[in-house]
């Protein structure tokens, strides 16, 4: 691998590719420098005059994800260095970066990772189909075939590829269905939480950087969407560095590739990583020093700002005024030619799915709402509470349960948009709303924990049931109200974003040259906050806003879409709530909500709650396992949880002699014969119908061994025969049939115990004075004749009923048999102990046999 690098990067392209990343961005800082005074002015101007922006019903909380982490177990990976799929554990905490680690144990211990995946900008693929697709396009070869087989063999069928256009591509892959879709569910949530921009908080620092960006790729011809502004600043400037670099490098090096179509495939991934990484270096370095530069000057700058605003604001007017009378017949000639008729088809595409998937939000937040009720209703006491509570409460970060949310906007199709409006994908707008749906959700949810916890501060939990359905039925009403609000804000964004760079295209050429000389009625002190080049886009962008907002007004009215119009204003029907916290409500800690976790030292630092839970393979062995439970997860439940923990509370291990479940699990031996009965296990069989029982062979399973056969047999008086209508009752013919067997089985018994006893005793005792394993065989306390031990599976209803055993007839065969239990017909009990380590005098053991015998004939 080396190798291929060091001989295709040589020193001399290497140093090709510091100085195009070193053009770029000075051609880029010369833009950054000028929009950070624009955005320092519009910051400062939104600042004094003040700016109201719609009043939202729902909470927000600043950090939801704090001591939260969102998935983690373990799968394979394949390993470029030693070209082998080794498993591997993978933890997804709150940045949504991918670590890697040797095993769970490694992560437990703190150990550092074996790497970390940022996935800005990846696809996550499931399809080995699809990957070939994108690898042979990015590859360039007009003779690679789709269907080429690539250069690594999945060992199972179900992958999860993490594909990037310049950077190193990630392959794992599972064992079973379920678990690739909620591993994929995962990935593509830390790819939308990566490609979700900039920062909004910083008010000066993003909008610079975005604008800059913009005018960069226009100067360069480049108007529409960019499905490459994914990351952080320093990722999106080596994206933006990679945009003309990588072609150029791509056919300097590919025709130069030796090998196969898979091995040159491979080999050009392995190089344009190496480029990235480079370029990422590089591009880190030297932003981190522009906006230092632009942070020292700051402070003079606002300082100037705030002297001379009004100054300014009039010299800009002016301006405005000057450029608009100039462009603006040519703008409005274009909107009424090649903008208005397009805007309610563009706009009906992006609302069909949007309102399918904010819907379906509505829907999840609805069904978790009542479950929480009906699970209350069912136990209203605070700490039941707290657990449900602590449940919800991550439900917008569940990617699992918000999956079939993010999936409505898939449908957004843009298709004919992407060549007339210089649309590259639909990707952008459709993890805006994926974004949007998430944070609406989450806002739900915790206005919704707000409330409850509101209306629980010093009252009772009688009327909880009733208190939690209020509280539900406002915060849906708030959600109906603030997701029609983000729904028309994201239509006339999205709108912007895909009419604006159309039009500016369109402009461009017949009014750019005129620009320049409105240069002069700006006074070179207001320079640096005023550029003509803003005032014309703002122009064109006043000039189309009209029809847009007309256009969502109208859309508004349409009750399919479920948008509230604008005319219609809810005020606030919640005075304190927005006097409440901001941060997560701890249930587990206030009302007892989650049990068995630790508060502080090394386990709380270690491990973290997480919100998706971990999949269990049934009859899979341990080392096969390709998802692994962390000890003390339990967060919210995945779609079929619910239901599976109650076949696992029906399925629990059940008496083989009562049928029942045993309710504790048999705890360690404290008797003599309790030892004796594990090392010598005890089969018990019910033997209700004689016909159950087939040449008295019972089915064993294999490698078990079996000391004792305990048969026990149901017992009722016997009655003769009665007849019903002429004809024999069939109930007590069955009876009959059963106490002629009973007899028979007492009688082969006796002949068997006659057998045993006429052998000597001497032989009896250096048999079986000594067990199985070895130890001396002692008279435990509890082995009196009336005390029946069966290890624990005995059903506690039938502790004072000893029934009796009869033994199948077997010949001549010796049974081998230490204790005998005959239970007598109506309460009549007699055990008769042929233990060889008790000696005794077999004549008396005769007449007791003989008598219990004559007792039963009768």
């Amino acid at each position: 691998m080396g190798d291929v690098i060091s001989t295709n990067l040589d020193e001399g392209k290497r140093e090709m590719i510091t100085a195009r990343t070193s053009t770029v961005m000075a051609e880029f800082g010369r833009f950054y420098e000028q929009q950070y005074a624009v955005a320092l002015f519009n910051s400062v101007r939104y600042e004094i005059e003040g700016g109201g922006n719609t009043q939202t019903q729902l909470l927000h909380r600043k950090d939801p994800l704090k001591n939260k982490s969102i998935f983690s177990g373990s799968l394979f990976q394949y390993l470029e260095e030693s070209k082998k799929w080794r498993s591997r554990f993978l933890y997804v905490g709150d940045s949504y970066n991918i670590s890697l680690y040797e095993s769970k144990a490694a992560h437990d211990r703190g150990l550092h990772s074996k790497g970390v995946i940022n996935c800005a900008g990846y696809r996550a693929l499931t399809s080995m189909e699809e990957y070939l697709g994108l690898l042979n396009n990015s590859l360039g070869d007009t003779k690679a075939k789709s269907a080429s087989a690539p250069f690594l063999k999945c060992p199972t069928q179900f992958p999860l590829i993490l594909w990037h256009p310049y950077a190193r591509h990630h392959y794992f892959c599972v064992m079973t269905e379920k678990e690739q879709k909620k591993w994929h569910a995962v990935f593509q949530d830390c790819v939308r939480h990566s490609n979700n921009g900039l920062s909004e908080e910083c008010k000066v620092a993003t909008p610079a950087f975005t604008d800059a960006l913009r005018l960069y790729r226009q100067a360069k011809g480049h108007y529409g969407t960019w499905d490459m502004m994914c990351g952080n600043q320093a990722q999106i400037l080596a994206n933006l560095v990679m945009e003309t670099l990588h072609p150029e490098l791509k056919n300097l090096i590919v025709p130069r590739l030796k090998g196969k179509l898979q091995q040159r495939q491979r080999d050009w991934m392995l190089i344009s990583d190496a480029v990235c990484r480079q370029v990422l270096s590089q591009t880190k370095t030297q932003h981190e020093a522009l906006a230092q530069v632009c942070e020292v000057e700051r402070p003079r700058l606002d300082s100037a700002l705030r002297t001379d605003m009004d100054q300014i604001i009039t010299s800009k007017e002016h301006v405005s005024g000057k450029i608009r009378a100039l462009v603006l017949p040519r703008i409005e000639q274009l909107v009424r030619s090649k903008v208005q008729p397009y805007i309610h088809s563009i706009l009906e595409a992006l609302m069909e799915p949007t309102s399918r998937g904010f819907s379906e939000v509505r829907d999840i937040l609805f069904s978790e709402l009542v479950e929480v009720s009906k699970n209350t209703m069912n136990d209203s006491s605070r700490g039941k509470l707290g657990e449900h509570m602590d449940k919800i409460s991550m439900l917008a970060f569940h990617p699992v349960k918000m999956q079939s949310c993010y999936g409505k906007m898939e449908a957004l199709n843009l298709e004919g948009l992407q060549q007339r409006c210089d649309v590259s994908s639909p990707s952008v707008f459709i993890q805006r709303a994926q974004v949007l749906m998430r944070q609406q959700m989450d806002n739900a949810v915790h206005t919704f924990e707000q409330l409850v916890h509101q209306s629980l501060d010093g009252h009772s939990t009688e009327d909880l049931c009733k208190t939690i359905q209020r509280c539900q039925d406002r915060v849906l009403k708030k959600y109906d109200y603030d997701s029609s609000t983000v729904r028309k804000k994201f239509f006339r964004e999205a709108l912007l974003q895909i009419i604006i760079p159309y039009m500016l295209k369109q402009l461009s050429p017949s009014c750019s040259p005129d620009l320049p000389k409105f240069k002069e009625l700006i006074f070179e002190d207001f320079s640096r906050f005023i550029l003509v080049e803003n005032i014309f886009e703002e122009a064109v962008l006043q000039s189309v806003s009209k029809d847009i907002m007309m256009a969502v007004k109208e859309a508004a009215v349409q009750r399919r879409h479920n948008l509230y119009r604008d005319s219609m204003v809810l005020t606030n029907s919640d005075l304190n709530l927005h006097l409440l916290g901001e941060d997560t409500i701890d249930w587990a800690g206030q009302l007892g909500g989650v049990k068995g976790e630790k508060q502080g030292g090394e386990m709380a630092n270690r491990k973290r709650k997480q919100i998706v839970s971990m999949i269990h393979l049934d009859g899979m062995p341990l080392p096969y396992e390709s998802c692994q439970e962390i000890p003390g997860v339990d967060c919210i439940p995945e779609e079929y949880e619910g239901q599976a923990g109650q076949d696992l509370e029906s399925k629990k291990p059940v008496n083989p002699v009562q049928h029942v479940p045993i309710e504790k699990e048999p705890g360690s031996p404290d008797g003599v014969n309790e030892i004796r009965d594990l090392i010598n296990p005890v089969l018990e069989v019910v033997e209700k119908d004689s016909s159950q029982l087939t040449n008295g062979m019972l089915s064993l399973e294999e490698g078990d061994e079996v000391k004792h056969i305990t048969t026990v047999t149901d017992m009722v008086p016997r009655e003769s025969p009665k007849k019903v209508d002429g004809e024999l009752d069939a109930t007590q013919i069955e009876r009959s049939l059963e106490e002629q067997q009973c007899v028979s089985a007492i009688e082969s018994a006796i002949q068997q115990i006659e057998i045993a006893i006429q052998e000597d005793p001497g032989e009896q005792l250096s048999e079986c004075a000594i067990d199985s394993d070895g130890e001396f065989a002692q008279t435990s306390i509890n082995s009196s004749p009336l005390h029946h031990d069966d290890s624990g599976f005995q059903s506690p209803a039938n502790e004072n009923v000893e029934e009796v055993e009869p033994q199948p007839d077997t010949g001549d065969e010796v049974v081998d048999t230490e204790q005998v239990m005959l239970t007598l017909v109506e309460g009549v009990k007699t055990s008769i102990d042929l233990d060889a380590k008790a000696p005794c005098d077999a004549s008396e053991k005769k007449s007791e046999v003989e008598t219990t015998a004559d007792r039963c004939l009768l």
